[in-house]
């Protein structure tokens, strides 16, 4: 059986707040041990389940975090920025399951560090029609490979939305969200045999499934109106609201190609403190 895991890093054990996941602080290089040990927990379930092959995608931010040299040996990593499914690089490479690691939940939610690709900027995101998490978008994506979501990991509002989103996946809540920078943490040597535990569950599904194909419309808004408009000027989407854009895709890998652009431009646009 070959494995997935999409690993991001605000949904990792004690994770909380910003200096947490930024790259080059004193708190990032602390939490990328705690990072890779809930990786290493998740491929030891995985592995010990049956899994053969297991790849491991970083999600987060620079996509360079996890430590390589600390890694479990039966599994490979996937490092560096500019892959073409960016968080789901890979998903399209035959794989019979994906774990959505360090997940967390939407913009304008509640939830440790809640957003959807831009760490302020958006203030929601609507997947036909529902409000969608990137747990959720990427839900939609392994669906269209036929490739069933096994476990998602991350704070009690992550357990929440996955709920409803991938319902027979194992579900971890590795921290209970009290704010949006603050948390209840279990300690790594809880959560690790929480996540082992919930990869061996999960690899029961593992599986290639029939895939869910079809058109989908994403919306998106902002938290000021420069970001729609510079996301207007994308080819197929159209300003639908003073700080909201739309778009329609034949397919949800074309689908979340577009709203990697569009998530790219109104990034660019962001001016100094006044965004």
């Amino acid at each position: 059986m070959r494995i997935m895991v999409s690993a991001d890093m605000e949904g990792a054990t004690g994770v909380t707040w910003t200096d947490d996941v930024v790259p080059g602080t004193e708190q990032w290089q602390r939490f990328r041990r705690l990072f890779t040990g809930d990786v290493n927990a998740t491929i030891a379930g995985l592995c010990d389940a049956g899994a053969d092959d297991v790849l491991v995608n970083e999600a987060h931010s620079s996509q360079r975090n996890l430590l390589l040299e600390d890694l479990d040996p039966r599994a490979r990593m996937l490092t560096g920025r500019h892959k073409p499914l960016s968080m789901m690089e890979g998903i399209d490479s035959g794989v019979d399951g994906v774990v959505f690691l360090g997940y967390h939940a939407g913009a304008g939610c509640d939830g440790v560090l809640s957003h959807t690709y831009l760490p302020n900027q958006i203030t929601g995101v609507w997947l036909d029609g529902v409000p969608a998490s990137e747990g959720r978008l990427n839900a939609a994506l392994a669906a269209e490979y036929g490739v069933p979501v096994l476990v998602v990991s991350g704070d009690d509002k992550t357990v929440e939305d996955a709920r409803d989103y991938a319902s027979d996946a194992a579900l971890v809540a590795v921290k209970q969200c009290v704010s949006r920078y603050a948390a209840i943490c279990s300690p790594p040597s809880v959560t690790a045999a929480l996540l082992t535990e919930a990869a061996a569950t999960g690899m029961k599904r593992a599986g290639r499934v029939e895939p869910v194909t079809g058109p989908h419309r994403i919306e998106v808004e902002f938290d000021a109106s420069h970001l729609a408009q510079a996301a207007a000027v994308v080819p197929t989407v159209e300003q639908t609201g003073v700080r909201r854009v739309g778009f329609d895709a034949p397919g949800m890998t074309e689908a979340m190609k577009a709203f990697k652009v569009v998530t790219a431009i109104a990034d660019g646009a962001v001016q100094g403190k006044y965004g």
